[in-house]
């Protein structure tokens, strides 16, 4: 399965993120990952201020995006099998069958362990730019939903633990986290684009907001 994040502040980052995976993986069929959908199942009940950008109460930070914590639900949505979540300011450029292809059973989760330590300022809509241990590996996560490490992984933690020991994978063991190739998380604007990039990943803000070099890739992914 696929999980996309929805952020109702970013429509138009969703729509380029649905529009490229149709068109290079025209067999996939995602699932909206709508937190507010999620909190009238009863699955994610975490106290926020939205008075303004969300306030994570919990973590006492803000949130950049609505599907910030309610990504950590996918392994508890599925059960079983291989299950891939990503940000909606991404822009699929290969199909992902490639990316399902390099699972290892073994792990309960793979990513791309990006090293990068952000610069401090702003990003996207104008919200901070914060610093943290393995920031951005949890933007694209391909997750075992079989693996006993996740059942670890409950309702509770998800709805009670801060963001910051989510985004870390608190629950597993580092032995259980697995490495993707870097082109699985392309971080535009940050790194040095990839020989073949598959997932490219536009964390400082989609070129609606902030224009760039590789600003072509997403307008055409968007439809302009």
């Amino acid at each position: 399965m696929i999980f996309l994040g929805v952020d109702h502040r970013e429509p138009k980052s969703l729509k380029a993120a649905e529009n490229s995976l149709a068109r290079v993986s025209p067999w996939a069929d995602p699932v909206l990952l709508d937190a507010e959908r999620l909190a009238d199942r009863g699955l994610l009940w975490r106290p926020q201020d939205r008075r303004g950008n969300v306030y994570d109460l919990i973590s006492n930070a803000p949130c950049s995006t609505d599907f910030a914590i309610s990504r950590f639900l996918v392994p508890i949505l599925c059960q079983s099998g291989w299950a891939l979540f990503t940000d909606s300011d991404v822009v699929f450029m290969r199909d992902v069958r490639e990316l399902f292809d390099l699972s290892d059973p073994s792990k309960a989760v793979m990513v791309v362990q990006h090293e990068n330590v952000p610069e401090s300022g702003t990003k996207m809509d104008g919200q901070v730019q914060t610093s943290y241990a393995r920031k951005n590996w949890s933007s694209v996560m391909l997750f075992n939903c079989d693996h006993p490490a996740n059942q670890r992984l409950t309702l509770h933690d998800v709805n009670s633990r801060t963001g910051r020991w989510l985004h870390r994978f608190g629950w597993l063991a580092d032995s259980e986290i697995g490495a993707l190739p870097a082109e699985w998380n392309w971080l535009v604007g940050v790194q040095a684009m990839p020989d073949n990039p598959g997932i490219a990943h536009f964390t400082l803000g989609t070129p609606e907001l902030i224009e760039g070099p590789y600003s072509d890739i997403w307008w055409r992914a968007y439809g302009r």
